[in-house]
């Protein structure tokens, strides 16, 4: 199985990689990868299984990537592909866990990224472009993508916004029962096991950690981070701009006062916490790595071992949420396909992830100088431009891309 999946790894490994932005940018790159260079799914699969992953808890670009991997091959495949897709950029916060005390943010070295925020809007100029015509081809599809446009570009990265747009977006297409009638359709069987796996595993690590709290276990800390991790992969919704935020107030905010009554509480310095906040923008893969980073911090004064176990934690709890939900999900949201008020929700649905993507290629615009008449902001117009251009126009792989633009930073 691995070999006859060997090249569908090896570009999920290079995505990894190179999939700077965020999880918008990530869908853009991924449709130039997955769609485009290599037809492992249709732009209509790509479209719905992000919409779908919106509607979960958790890190939506892996979620997304996983379902790919799970058509591909099944479960065991979309675990590879969840791997794959994680380990280098948990890998690379886990090492700067390590590292946090000898960085210098301001030596200029990290100046080599400063094109790739215009590239990502590039990317999403492309994966608008391209996604449009499936997106949106009647009226009332019109109107929902210029709507959820304008609200995502006003109340971006706001928590719950993108779930609640997609949803009203399904309900407004499924007002109109008169195009597709119901059918009688047979039930399915629903597998619980994933589900109760992670409902089991919510529990438990709340009893655990409670006791571990109560009782003062010698080694609490670790019990408590995975407690802490795990519950915010499964609550959190809107990314990893959601989900820094919260890390900042449970791990570095609220011990200053929690420390004084009990000095064991995990704690990880603001300076520490916002150094990472800072990089892990300009690590490619998931956001949500910053889980490793932070895992890594939190157990650093129990020795190096524990460490490596901190940075461990991290990166399972904060991932394991995503891929349970979805596994679970998944099947079902197929099966309720096949009911025609979900099918005629599916054509708004679309039509929202295809506002939201407009509204996310503003915000992102809106922040980066491109028409006044400075040397980088003409240099910023022309990556924006170029990127989207040669997107559109040519094959070129996104990875050769992305160096590209790394490169243009470094010489620039």
């Amino acid at each position: 199985m691995f070999l006859r999946h060997l090249h569908f790894l090896k570009l999920v490994f290079l995505h990894s990689i190179t999939a700077f932005g965020g999880p918008q940018a990530h869908l853009a790159m991924m449709m130039k990868t997955f769609v485009k260079q290599t037809p492992y799914v249709t732009e209509q699969e790509l479209m719905e299984y992000n919409a779908f992953c919106q509607l979960l808890p958790g890190a939506s670009s892996t979620q997304t990537l996983t379902l790919i991997g799970f058509k591909r091959g099944g479960v065991l495949l979309a675990v590879m592909t969840l791997l794959v897709w994680i380990l280098p950029a948990c890998s690379i916060m886990g090492a700067l866990s390590f590292l946090v005390n000898f960085l210098d943010t301001d030596d200029g070295t990290l100046k080599i990224f400063k094109f790739i925020v215009p590239m990502a809007a590039g990317f999403l100029i492309y994966a608008c472009v391209s996604a449009f015509r499936y997106s949106v081809n009647n009226k009332i599809t019109f109107i929902i993508a210029v709507v959820t446009g304008l609200i995502t570009f006003l109340f971006f990265g706001r928590p719950f916004i993108v779930p609640l747009l997609i949803v009203l977006g399904g309900f407004v297409t499924n007002l109109s029962k008169k195009r597709i009638p119901q059918v009688e359709i047979k039930p399915g069987k629903i597998r619980w096991w994933n589900f109760w796996l992670f409902g089991i595993i919510f529990i438990l690590a709340g009893i655990f950690s409670e006791m571990a709290r109560k009782d003062d276990w010698q080694y609490r800390k670790p019990v408590n981070l995975f407690e802490n991790t795990y519950r915010m992969g499964s609550i959190v919704f809107g990314g990893g701009n959601v989900l820094m935020p919260i890390m900042y107030e449970q791990y570095s905010v609220r011990p200053d006062e929690i420390k004084k009554n009990n000095p064991k509480a995990i704690h990880i310095a603001k300076n520490e916490m916002l150094t990472g906040i800072g990089m892990v923008r300009a690590t490619p893969g998931p956001v949500f790595s910053i889980a490793s980073y932070t895992g890594g911090l939190a157990l650093k004064d129990m020795g190096s071992g524990w460490q490596v176990c901190g940075v461990i934690i991290g990166m399972i709890a904060i991932f394991m949420p995503s891929a349970l939900l979805v596994l679970f999900f998944f099947p079902i949201w197929n099966m309720l396909k096949k009911y025609s008020a979900i099918y005629r929700s599916l054509e708004g649905i679309n039509a929202a992830v295809m506002g939201i993507m407009i509204g996310s290629t503003f915000y992102i615009l809106k922040d980066i100088s491109l028409f006044s008449f400075g040397y980088i902001n003409f240099a910023n117009l022309l990556v924006v431009a170029g990127t989207a251009g040669v997107l559109i126009f040519t094959r070129l792989p996104a990875p050769i891309l992305v160096l590209a633009c790394v490169a243009l930073g470094y010489f620039l």
